[in-house]
């Protein structure tokens, strides 16, 4: 089983309402690391670097400007498959339907103000991350506590 990085965005949404604290405690609860941390305001450029993949798109202008619109925190998680365990972790994409138990589905009601990104893959993660960090920001470790998280052959 894969150790993987992945990217995290604390979203403007998630910053406003405080739940940073409550959201890091949930992936390090699960056993995941962060390796990267940093808050920052989300420029039009670093937007449209970030959603590249939806800068034509008609709802683009209303992403940029909710993205835009304050602080977020931008994080790189490591774990055994950590792509997909954060994806289930966050829930549907939409609050309201996003299953009790996930962030969203705990902590959200909304389909655009959704508290967090994460990538959606291994290729997405490594464009995510290149983006938000610097390679030298990103520092790996261990703890004594690693082999209570996971079995030697799960990580």
């Amino acid at each position: 089983m894969a150790v993987e990085r992945s990217f995290v965005l604390l979203k403007p949404d998630a910053v406003a309402r405080r739940l940073v604290g409550e959201i890091l405690g949930r992936f390090e609860s699960k056993g995941l690391k962060i390796v990267g941390m940093k808050m920052l305001k989300v420029t039009a450029e670093l937007s449209k670097q970030h959603y590249a993949e939806h800068v034509h798109k008609p709802f683009y202008p209303m992403l940029e400007e909710f993205i835009t619109s304050g602080p977020v925190v931008a994080l790189a998680v490591e774990g055994p498959q950590a792509i997909s365990v954060i994806r289930a972790m966050l829930g549907s994409t939409n609050g309201r339907e996003a299953p009790l138990g996930t962030i969203r589905g705990d902590l959200g009601l909304s389909r655009q103000m959704n508290l967090v990104h994460g990538s959606d893959g291994p290729e997405a993660a490594a464009r995510e991350l290149a983006i938000y960090f610097k390679p030298e920001e990103l520092i790996g470790y261990s703890t004594s506590l690693d082999p209570w998280t996971c079995a030697g052959d799960e990580k």
